[in-house]
């Protein structure tokens, strides 16, 4: 799971930042912060993976929070600055401390889950990487980078849809045959081979073949172990 914190002085937008970063499969929110210095806190005492930093607190400005963050030995935190500030400087800033994506408020849960797709795909293939080649260093920033979210994803794939293909295939250790994962989905098998195509291109899905006693081999799709890591998802 990657371990998540949220940090905003808003109380209702924490809310919803939680209930939209919890209902991507992969990702877990271990606490809420609203002030920067207990960001800092709790990011030295809970150490997440990734922070959902605003960039206006009551204290410190989300700007110092990460200054502070690369500074220190916290240096490996990731963050995602998610803000109503729309200063080219403080982006800028953002940019130069090294913001995974920024986020401008307000937002809909598909914009967050779609950067939240990216930030684990890329995360999960550097996890699994012990020398990147330039393609694939070009690759991973092309991610990233993407500056539309639209892009993120190829046409015909949703991450509405691709997040509730990615919750089944995750309980499915075993792994499934399109058939069956479009019967679980409730989806025709067409759609289903599409997502599938994606996942397995992206690495994020094993395909292998299952014998039967007669008849030709099944394709069986199975989620990439390793840490538990999706790819996230996103509304409906």
């Amino acid at each position: 799971m990657i371990r998540t914190l949220i940090v905003d002085d808003d109380f209702m937008a924490a809310s919803v930042h939680r209930q939209f970063t919890e209902r991507v499969p992969g990702f877990e929110v271990v606490g809420e912060a609203t002030t920067g210095a207990e960001a800092l806190r709790m990011i030295a005492e809970l150490r997440p993976d990734l922070v959902l930093l605003d960039v206006y607190l009551p204290d410190l400005s989300g700007i110092d929070v990460l200054r502070r963050l690369r500074a220190s030995r916290q240096a490996h935190v990731d963050v995602i600055a998610i803000t109503s500030a729309k200063d080219v400087n403080v982006l800028r800033e953002a940019m130069h401390l090294g913001v995974v994506h920024y986020i401008v408020k307000p937002f809909t849960f598909t914009t967050l889950s779609e950067r939240l797709l990216t930030y684990a795909n890329v995360k999960q293939r550097l996890d699994r990487l012990d020398q990147a080649e330039q393609s694939e260093i070009d690759r991973l920033y092309g991610l990233l980078r993407t500056p539309e979210s639209q892009q993120s994803l190829p046409k015909g794939v949703s991450a509405p849809t691709l997040a509730h293909v990615v919750a089944i295939l995750r309980h499915a250790p075993e792994g499934l045959s399109s058939a069956e994962l479009a019967a679980r989905a409730d989806l025709s098998q067409g759609i289903v081979r599409r997502y599938l195509k994606f996942l397995v291109d992206s690495g994020m899905v094993n395909l292998a073949l299952r014998y039967a006693t007669v008849g030709r081999p099944e394709h069986i799709y199975q989620w990439v172990a390793g840490g538990g890591q999706d790819p996230g998802g996103a509304a409906a």
